[in-house]
């Protein structure tokens, strides 16, 4: 039988000519299509200078056809000019519609019509002020005009450039910390050991046509393998240390970096995910690892006893990892290290974390949430679980309402609290619901001895469906403990709890801000699990992310966890919504965590700022033993969060707000700040707003309604119906009580007011 590999030309060949016909078809029917939609069009030059590593290009993405409205798959690309400064290239434009762009750094890989048969765009960096650039309606061509040229990430008198996030590639991270590396020569114990990653081509000898047509997997070897390929920058592997100096990411040095014995190194590896697109064809490996064919190579160096300046360090073994590995998004992986007369030396212990993009759901450029924060927001108020934790030990310390329920959220909302604070993990079919425990208890009926009493059965959440959790009768926790319920409305819609992410994005009002706060287990110092967690993390949090992106609509949201690994994710697979951290630092009230960087402040901050996330929600006791660790947090460029028990209190709440905190997370939101109750700060920002729209339309109706008077013209049609502005909803709109973000005010018919018979159905919320 003839292999597939031996007619791999003929077979690149044909595809390429088969698909480019359809693509160039496709692509002409659509742009005629989309153009004739826009107007007319001008021509329009983009020249903006950049500095880009080999391998990237320079890409305008923005709101009309030609520059891919927002879409990162369609972006316009730039050349750069023989000088090698300034990027530049002309596209069609609306004639007389105002046009918004951003200008973007991307790897664009093209198709190769044997694994990867459509063009993939990365985006490296991207330009995130609040506001695009924008191109006036009334500018005429500039072609032909000197032009300034525009500068990367600078404009309206600010610079904020970002890093891109997954489209769709993969990224792998290894994780060398608690003294990772094991030697067995004595010699070498006691010098510092360099490591360096490089990524291995799991690929054939360039020559196909030789091969000895045996089975795939015996033609791949390690002597065989391709662990360079200079015409391709791909993957891109980057080195972060968690300290001041070297904590954001770059590339590696040529032999790599040391390991002291309180470091903590994360490598990062971005690779496409390319498939073999042959009928009938497969790759056991692709498979088994789910994204390409990369094996991962540790290269460990140790400087010579008498090594001189300039001498290079002494190459002493290396360490594989294979894709077969990493079978589940985050483990922990022992290698050998193999000297170099192929004999053992020891050995490297290795966390590592995959993230794979979002599959369903697809982020635009158009605006980006991850470090916007403005400067009136300071010191505000964040209801913890709603209107407090109602599972306390002293009951007087308790919230009079069910904590994480509908209610509880809307309780603290109606009390001025600018964000609530709620946590989000998955019941057994996939459904984000709001819980804070691991574990609930159910009542249970004895078989014997016992008619009238019922015994308590301790179940994680995890293994319950959502109609599950909502028909059994289920205690938390404490009640189970004592056997003594808590609370008995739960047959009030609004008190129950679980209540899904959905129903609480759909039913709070929208100028309420959201801290989502996600649950997922935690590895102690001692080696041991909070719970253990059978759920895929990238399927885990890909769900929540998913309700997110499509019911949140304009509502501020940040999500927060105290996994460093879920807040890296999250980073990563989305470019809309910022993320906190959250850290214990250090306590004695609860048992340290296994990770370095949940164990102080400062890592906390290495951490954050390497991510580029949004800042870190600390424990307020560490804030009052040492509150100079504010400047550190500020000094970075981070926002600052606080969490604990000690903040239940109205003089701690005062005092952390001189401090500088931008937000305070306490219980009993409705009791505590009675006496400066206060509207949220979002709510205030959305009536001003309605103000100015409001002030607009009313200039507009006023300026119609004067022009309605004036005789028609001969030749225009009168229109019977004249249209009206309903001042009712304007009433509500400008009412301290409304519950919408945004101006819908509606401008109906004399017909269409009639048909309805009120104007009631438009003052429901949009």
């Amino acid at each position: 039988m003839l292999r597939w590999w031996e007619n791999d030309e003929d077979f690149r060949m044909l595809s390429k000519d088969r698909d480019e016909d359809v693509k160039d078809l496709r692509e002409k029917l659509l742009r005629a299509e989309s153009l004739a939609g826009e107007g007319p069009l001008k021509d329009w030059r983009f020249q903006v200078s950049a500095e880009t590593a080999p391998g990237e290009v320079v890409c305008v993405t923005g709101g009309s056809f030609s520059l891919g409205r927002w879409n990162s798959d369609r972006v316009f690309q730039l050349k750069l000019d023989e000088d090698g400064y300034k990027w530049s290239g002309v596209a069609k434009i609306p004639l007389h519609k105002d046009v918004e762009f951003r200008y973007c750094v991307c790897v664009v890989i093209e198709p190769d019509h044997l694994r990867q048969v459509g063009r993939q765009i990365i985006v490296r960096r991207w330009e995130t002020n609040s506001y695009p650039r924008k191109i006036p309606g009334t500018e005429e061509s500039n072609v032909d005009q000197a032009d300034e040229i525009d500068t990367f990430g600078c404009y309206d008198h600010c610079e904020r450039v970002e890093r891109g996030w997954l489209t769709s590639e993969t990224a792998i991270q290894f994780k060398l910390f608690n003294k990772p590396i094991e030697l067995w020569k004595p010699k070498l114990r006691n010098r510092p050991v360099y490591v360096k990653l490089t990524p291995v081509h799991l690929t054939k000898a360039n020559s196909m046509q030789d091969v000895n047509p045996a089975p795939l997997e015996e033609t791949i070897s390690l002597e065989n393998m391709d662990l360079t390929d200079s015409q391709n920058p791909w993957p891109i592997v980057e080195i972060s240390v968690m300290n001041e100096a070297e904590r954001e990411f770059r590339s590696q040095d040529q032999f790599g970096r040391a390991i002291m014995d309180n470091d903590f190194i994360i490598f990062q590896v971005l690779m496409h995910n390319p498939e073999i697109h042959k009928p009938g064809v497969t790759s056991d490996i692709s498979h088994a690892a789910g994204f390409g064919y990369l094996a991962y190579l540790f290269d460990f160096y140790v400087y010579g006893s008498h090594a001189t300046d300039g001498e290079p360090p002494v190459h002493i073994g290396s360490s594989y990892i294979l894709p077969s590995v990493l079978k589940s998004s985050e483990g922990q992986t022992v290698s050998p290290i193999t000297g170099v007369k192929h004999r053992p030396i020891g050995q490297v212990t290795v966390e590592y974390l995959v993230v794979k993009p979002i599959a369903q759901v697809k982020c635009d450029m158009q605006t980006s949430r991850q470090r916007e924060w403005k400067e009136t927001w300071h010191g505000l108020d964040v209801g913890h679980r709603g209107a407090g934790c109602s599972f306390k030990c002293e009951i007087k310390q308790c919230a009079d309402v069910r904590e994480n329920t509908i209610a509880s959220l809307k309780t603290a909302a109606s009390h001025g609290a600018d964000f609530v604070e709620f946590d989000v993990q998955l019941s057994k079919d996939l459904v984000p619901v709001l819980y804070h425990d691991f574990h609930v208890y159910i009542s249970m009926k004895k078989k014997l001895n016992g008619l009238g009493d019922s015994d308590m059965l301790q179940i994680p959440v995890k293994d319950l469906t959502l109609e599950q959790l909502h028909l059994l009768k289920i205690y938390h926790l404490e009640e189970g403990r004592n056997k003594h319920a808590r609370f008995f409305d739960e047959d009030l819609e609004d008190h129950q709890p679980f209540p899904t992410l959905q129903q609480a994005l759909e039913v709070l009002d929208p100028t309420v801000g959201f801290n989502i706060e996600v649950k997922w287990t935690m590895q102690l110092k001692d080696g041991t699990y909070e719970l253990y967690h059978p759920f895929d993390l990238n399927l885990y949090l890909d769900v929540m992310l998913e309700v997110v992106l499509k019911y949140a609509g304009n509502r501020n949201i940040v999500f927060s966890c105290f996994h460093p690994d879920i807040c890296s994710m999250i980073r990563l697979k989305q470019n809309k919504y910022p993320v906190m951290f959250l850290t214990q630092g250090v306590t004695s009230k609860y048992p340290p965590y296994h990770d370095q960087r949940c164990q102080s402040i400062p890592m906390a901050v290495h951490f954050a700022v390497s991510l580029g996330i949004l800042g870190i929600n600390v424990h307020t006791e560490d804030l009052l033993r040492d509150s100079s660790q504010v400047a550190l947090v500020k000094e970075a460029g981070l926002v600052l969060f606080c969490w604990g028990d000690d903040n239940n209190d109205l003089v701690t709440i005062k005092h952390l707000k001189q401090l500088g905190l931008h937000a305070i997370i306490y219980d009993k939101i409705d009791k505590i700040g009675l006496e400066d109750k206060k509207e949220s700060i979002f709510r205030l920002e959305a009536r001003e707003t309605e103000r100015v729209m409001i002030r607009a339309l009313a200039e507009r109706a006023e300026k119609e309604k004067g022009d309605s008077e004036q005789p028609p013209e001969v030749g225009l049609v009168q229109v019977d119906d004249p249209h009206y502005l309903d001042l009712d909803k304007s009433k509500k709109l400008r009412c301290p009580g409304s519950t919408s973000s945004l101006v819908t005010t509606t401008w109906s018919t004399t017909e269409d007011s009639k048909e309805n018979g009120s104007h009631d159905t438009a003052d429901k919320p949009s």
